[in-house]
């Protein structure tokens, strides 16, 4: 994982622990609504970080194919 990822869900988890020991009210709903914030952070950095591997993925694939196709150019016979 990606340390953004990392970095936002710890911060989630700190304002869970945090309204979990919170005793006033206000300081527990100010805490939860950070860890919602946090790992609303940490779900979009995880998703891309996803759609970054699924990029490269395909830009590796069509790379091949592109090398591939220009291969197959080169070892073909030129008719005239």
């Amino acid at each position: 994982m990606s340390q953004n990822f990392e970095f936002y869900n710890t911060r989630a988890n700190e304002a869970a622990a945090e309204a979990n020991a919170a005793t006033l009210d206000n300081v527990r709903e100010r805490a939860l609504r950070s860890e919602t914030a946090w790992r609303e952070m940490a779900d979009r950095a995880k998703q891309m970080e996803a759609d970054r591997e699924t990029a490269r993925v395909d830009r590796e694939k069509r790379q091949a194919e592109l090398a591939a196709s220009e291969a197959a150019e080169i070892s073909e016979p030129l008719t005239a």
